[in-house]
Formats: structure tokens, sequence, C-alpha cells
């Protein structure tokens, strides 16, 4: 009888162990998801260090957060594993009892810097065709470069800055839908939306000389433009991707863009210009200056009033088009009857 109730004692015992253990582990997971939440809205800068509640830190017998490119126990924002932007992470936790837990997280980091509001002046404008749903825009000399998207209606023109009527006209294939461009030397690189690849032209004549498939990271094509190294594109998400000109299916690095307290998603047209990469954001009227060695966002111009008058009502007739003529920018968008030139003061 004696020895029953000693097992009954002991089993109770490690009942309430583990009930106890059970009650400590959950409070610890509830009060980081509680956390991870929390610093969503504020988050993180580079060199910050991740103040953990005390749930976890003092029943956690180590704590790692895991990325796709490798897992770091230090805590640290650290730009090694961490972009500007959102980061999809997974913290793993080893409780002092023994057991592993994982919780996924995002964890968003900004700038500390506020990007500036950009002021700008009209100084002129140009006639534009409005058939022309435009994807890339440049100009080199006096000559523009515009790749004009839509299945069955894509193009790569060239004309003279002034007049609507094309000098030389490369239509694509019915199946493809041109997006962005840029001009490398004596050849102009052409992204292509959905249809994984990219063209390679003589600029003088666009006849095609070449085509290459596009980096798997890379889902859709939309932006493109050269720094004087490498080519940079987007895919309408936060990254800008720094490709090998000389072998454009590879990614030299990747760069995520945002401001003090937004992330930039949907970068689309791109042009690069004295050191910064401008970027316009699809579906709003704005252009964002931005630094692509670290990806922070300086400057940001707001065209509204342009966009308002040009779209006719189309919510797809939106801003889409960056170049410079000297260091005055001009900017058009799709299907808009002008080109504007503006001075950024």
């Amino acid at each position: 009888m004696k020895n029953i109730i000693k097992f009954n004692l002991i089993a109770g015992f490690a009942t309430i162990l583990l009930l106890t253990s059970c009650n400590k582990n959950k409070k610890m997971m509830d009060s980081l998801a509680d956390y991870n939440i929390a610093m969503e809205t504020t988050g993180y800068h580079f060199g910050d260090k991740l103040q953990l509640p005390k749930e976890v830190t003092e029943n956690a017998k180590s704590i790692t957060i895991s990325f796709m490119q490798g897992e770091s126990s230090s805590l640290a924002i650290d730009p090694k594993f961490f972009s500007l932007g959102d980061n999809k992470v997974v913290f793993v936790i080893k409780a002092k009892n023994g057991e592993t837990f994982n919780q996924d997280a995002t964890i968003n980091v900004f700038t500390k810097g506020k990007e500036k509001n950009g002021v700008y002046q009209i100084v002129a404008d140009y006639p534009h065709n409005p058939d022309n749903f435009i994807e890339g825009f440049l100009l080199e000399g006096n000559t523009v470069y515009e790749s004009d998207g839509l299945e069955k209606e894509s193009q790569l023109i060239k004309y003279t800055l002034g007049s609507t009527v094309p000098s030389v006209v490369r239509k694509q294939p019915d199946d493809v839908f041109s997006e962005g461009c840029t001009i490398v030397g004596d050849k102009v690189y052409q992204l292509t939306y959905r249809n994984k690849i990219g063209f390679v032209y003589n600029k003088n004549t666009l006849e095609k000389l070449s085509e290459f498939p596009l980096p798997n990271v890379i889902g859709e094509g939309w932006g493109l433009t050269y720094d004087g190294k490498n080519l940079v594109a987007t895919d309408g998400s936060k990254y800008l991707y720094f490709l090998d000109v000389n072998m454009p299916s590879k990614v030299v690095k990747t760069v995520g863009v945002a401001g003090n307290a937004e992330i930039y998603e949907h970068l689309n047209e791109l042009e690069y210009h004295k050191g910064f990469i401008y970027a316009n954001i699809w579906h709003k009227p704005v252009i964002i200056k931005i630094d692509p060695m670290t990806g922070e966002v300086v400057e940001k111009y707001d065209f509204t009033k342009l966009t308002d008058e040009n779209n006719q009502g189309d919510s797809e007739h939106v801003l889409n088009g960056i170049a410079f003529k000297g260091d005055n920018m001009l900017l058009t968008g799709k299907n808009w009857t002008k080109i504007y030139e503006v001075a950024i003061k």
C-alpha cells in the first residue's frame, strides 16, 4: 500500500512538473510571438540587437535565427543576414527542458535617416505616342529608346525626342510581353514580363543578336538599367537584382529597398544616374532615389498632379518612364500623350 501511495505521489509530482514546463514553454512562445508582431511596425535598424522578452531569455537554453542563407545566434541586425525591408525568418528556441521550438516571424529593417521630399520644376514637355504602353524608357543624346508592352503589341523602338514617329521599330512575337530596357555600349538589353527571357539587340539597327534566360530568382521581368558595371533588374518586389552584364542569367548580388518607415515593394522602371538608381513604384505616382550600395531611399518625388492629368481615368495608365537629359529628369507613363522634362532642385 505504501509503495502504491509513493508511486502515485511521484507520478503526481511528475505531472505537475510537466504541466509547469508546458506552461512555461507556451508562455515563452506566446511572448515571442507578441513581441515580433509588436516590432513589425517599429522595425529595426542595422546594428540593433533584438531585446527579447524575459519569458524567452530566462527559459531558453539557446536562441537562433534561421535564414535562407544561414543562421545566426547573435540576435543582431547584421547586413550579412538581413536586408532592408521585410525579412522572413524562423526563431529556433531550445528550451531548458531540452525541447526545441520553431516560430516563423517577419523582421522589418528600416533606414535610420528619413527620405527627403524631392522638389522639382517642369521646364519643358514633348509629345509622346498615347498608343504606347510604355515599359522601358531611356535617352541617349537626343534619341529615345522605348520598350512597349502587352501581348501582340510589344515592340522596341527608337525615335528623336520631340517626335512621335519612330525611326526604327522592332516588333516582338505575339506571345512576348516586353518590359524594361537599357543600353550597354553598342547593345540594347531588354526584359520580358513572364516569358522568362531577355533579349540583346544591336543599338543602331535594333537587330536581335541573342537572348538569355532570366535568373530563376526573378519571377517576372519589370525594370532594367545599367550602373556602369552590372545590369540592375526589378521583378515587382522590393529587390534590386544586380546581374553580370556578360552573363545576365547570373545574379551578382541582391539589395532590398526601404526607407525610414516604409518598405518599397513593386519597384518597376529604373534609371541609373550619377551614383543613384531612380525607380518608380507601380501604381503609385512617385519616383524614389535609391543608394544602390545599401538600398536606402534617400529622396522621394511626388508626381501626383502629372499622373492625374495624364491617366485619362484609367488606373493602368500609370507613371512608368524615367530617363535623364543632362541633369534634368524625363518622365512619362503608359499611354501618356506627353514626356515631361523636370529640373530637380
